[in-house]
């Protein structure tokens, strides 16, 4: 391959990069490689991420974004029989693909649900625990978005972000933490760093309002 053809493909990946940061877009079925894959395991893997979630079984989960279920079905596991897993996509394609991946495991516990955030579509205050990994710079309206999950979620239920670095939806920290707690949420604990962070919020209304955030590890 020329310079000049490098030169190209470049000015192509920086204008689609560009683009997706103005115009975010969910990321197509094509691509679900680029989180499904060993390295990604190690910054994102699926067991670290139910653990930053704390889990249990009987809990219901929504899990925002799901995309083919990369996390989906680790987090039906996770909650056991008694618990479910609304999972939640725009792209009928990753959802078909969703399925095919519960029927294989013989999973009881998933309900599929094709909707975009923010559009209303999940009911008020049934939720545990609400995941948002590598999704939330994919939603345009995140204010919408995020308000509807406040209310999804029960008082006391867990909003958990995860962001990686190198995904062209990357949101930092500072700017996550901003537009979460505009809504109402509090931060109660913190992961990892660079690469790739966890930052888990609470709805209030389980623990008291003076008591201070728990912080698992700095940023």
């Amino acid at each position: 391959m020329g310079f000049y053809t490098l030169l190209v493909v470049a000015g192509l990946v920086m204008i689609g990069f560009l683009r997706q940061r103005r115009r975010p877009i969910p990321h197509p079925p094509s691509l679900t490689f680029l989180f499904e894959n060993p390295i990604a395991e190690i910054f994102v893997g699926r067991q670290l991420l139910l653990e930053r979630a704390g889990l249990a079984p009987g809990m219901r989960v929504l899990d925002a974004g799901c995309g083919p279920g990369r996390l989906t079905v680790p987090l039906a596991k996770a909650v056991g029989e008694t618990g479910e897993i609304v999972a939640l996509d725009g792209q009928p394609a990753v959802l078909r693909k969703l399925e095919e991946r519960i029927s294989a495991q013989g999973l009881h516990n998933v309900r599929s649900l094709s909707a975009g955030l923010g559009e209303g579509a999940l009911e008020q205050g049934v939720f545990d625990r609400a995941i948002l990994a590598m999704v939330l710079g994919e939603v345009r309206d995140r204010e919408a978005a995020l308000r509807e999950i406040f209310t999804a979620l029960r008082p006391g239920g867990i909003l958990c972000i995860t962001e990686v670095f190198g995904d062209p939806d990357y949101r930092r920290p500072a700017n996550v933490r901003r537009e979460v707690e505009a809504v109402g949420f509090r931060l109660v604990a913190r992961y990892g760093g660079f690469p790739a962070f966890t930052l888990d919020f609470e709805r209030p209304g389980s623990l008291p309002a003076e008591q201070p955030p728990p912080e698992a590890r700095s940023l």
